[in-house]
C-alpha cells in the first residue's frame, strides 16, 4: 500500500481498473476531504452530504470498472464534477417533492419561482455557466480574447479598443465578430449550454 501512495492519480486509476482495489483506497484517502467539504458547503446538511459523497464515489467506481473513465484534466476535478451533478439532481428532486398545487386551499398563487430570489439550483447552474464561459474565453486566440475582454469586462468602446490595440476600428469589430463566432462553435462542439 505504501508503494501505491507514491503513484499519480492516473496510475492509481489504471491500477484500480486492473482489479487492484487498494489503488482505489488510496484515491479515496487522497480526495475524500476536498470532495466532502465541497458537497457539505453547498447542501448544508450532513446526512445529505454523506449520501451524495457515497454516491459520488459509487459512480466513480462504476465508471472506472466499466472502462468508461476518460481522462480530461485532473481526477479531483472529475470527482467534483460528479458531486456537482449529483447535488443538482438532489435539489431538482427536492423541488419536485416540495411542489404545491395552486388548487390546494390556502396556497398563495403569488408564491412563484419567477417572483423569488434565486435558489441554490440557479446558483449552481449560474456558477457552472460562468466556469464554462471562462474556459471558452481562454480558448480564444489572443487577439480575439483581448478585444472581448476590453469590450465586455472593461466596457470599452470599439474606438477605445482600436486605440489601445493599435488597430483600426474595423479590425477591432472583426476580431469581436470572430470571437463570438468561435465561442459559439466551441460551445456547440463541447455541448455547453451558456444560458439557463
Amino acid at each position: 500500500m505504501e508503494q501505491l501512495t507514491k503513484l499519480t492519480d492516473r496510475d492509481l486509476v489504471a491500477a484500480y481498473a486492473n482489479n487492484n482495489n487498494e489503488a482505489f483506497d488510496v484515491l479515496l484517502q487522497r480526495h475524500q476531504q476536498k470532495v466532502y467539504s465541497y458537497i457539505l458547503h453547498i447542501v448544508k446538511n450532513k446526512d445529505v452530504a454523506d449520501d451524495i459523497f457515497q454516491e459520488t464515489f459509487v459512480k466513480a467506481i462504476m465508471t472506472i470498472k466499466q472502462g468508461r473513465y476518460m481522462e480530461h484534466g485532473k481526477f479531483s476535478g472529475w470527482l467534483t464534477r460528479i458531486a456537482h451533478n449529483l447535488i443538482i439532481d438532489y435539489f431538482r428532486q427536492e423541488k419536485i417533492e416540495n411542489a404545491v398545487s395552486a388548487d390546494e386551499e390556502g396556497t398563495d398563487i403569488l408564491n412563484r419561482r419567477d417572483l423569488c430570489e434565486g435558489n441554490i439550483e440557479d446558483l449552481l447552474v449560474s456558477t457552472q455557466i460562468d466556469e464554462d464561459l471562462r474556459r471558452i474565453v481562454m480558448a480564444l486566440p489572443d487577439a480575439q480574447r483581448e478585444v472581448l475582454v476590453m469590450r465586455f469586462y472593461r466596457n470599452m468602446s470599439f474606438k477605445e479598443i482600436a486605440e489601445a490595440t493599435s488597430v483600426s476600428i474595423n479590425t477591432a469589430l472583426g476580431r469581436m465578430r470572430y470571437a463570438i463566432m468561435n465561442m459559439r462553435r466551441i460551445a456547440a462542439d463541447n455541448k455547453i449550454a451558456l444560458a439557463i
